[in-house]
């Protein structure tokens, strides 16, 4: 068999499976979270969202309620370079979204907000 003829019964196939797919997995929400930014996003809004007194205070100066402080945590990006994820018990995160800058401890069973700034 010519190798055109091959190709032509491959992308034949593939283009097949590609329909299947879409007609399957459309209409579900099916997340592709292989980033490591996608992956410490998604453990830590999976969990239990603790805030403290003193940072509740500081999320009133801010006027930052909770919907906001969501929206970060879904669509924040993780600056590695000032979180301290080498750490054997809780590591700590620093989210960034738009002016909104917080720094978050991820525990095995919750996460809780230790800081909050806004960047300017």
């Amino acid at each position: 068999m010519k190798f055109i003829h091959r190709l032509g019964f491959y992308l034949g196939g593939f283009s097949i499976g590609l329909i299947f797919l879409m007609f399957f997995l459309s209409g579900k929400k099916t997340s592709c979270s292989y980033g490591p930014n996608a992956r410490v996003l998604k453990n830590i809004s999976t969990k239990s969202l603790i805030i403290n007194s003193n940072i509740q205070s500081q999320l009133e100066a801010f006027d930052i309620d909770s919907l906001r402080l969501n929206e970060v945590l879904k669509k924040g990006n993780v600056d590695f370079s000032k979180s301290e994820t080498r750490i054997d018990s809780c590591k700590r995160y620093t989210i960034a979204y738009n002016t909104i800058e917080i720094f978050v401890e991820n525990c095995e069973t919750n996460a809780t907000v230790l800081s909050v700034n806004l960047k300017e």
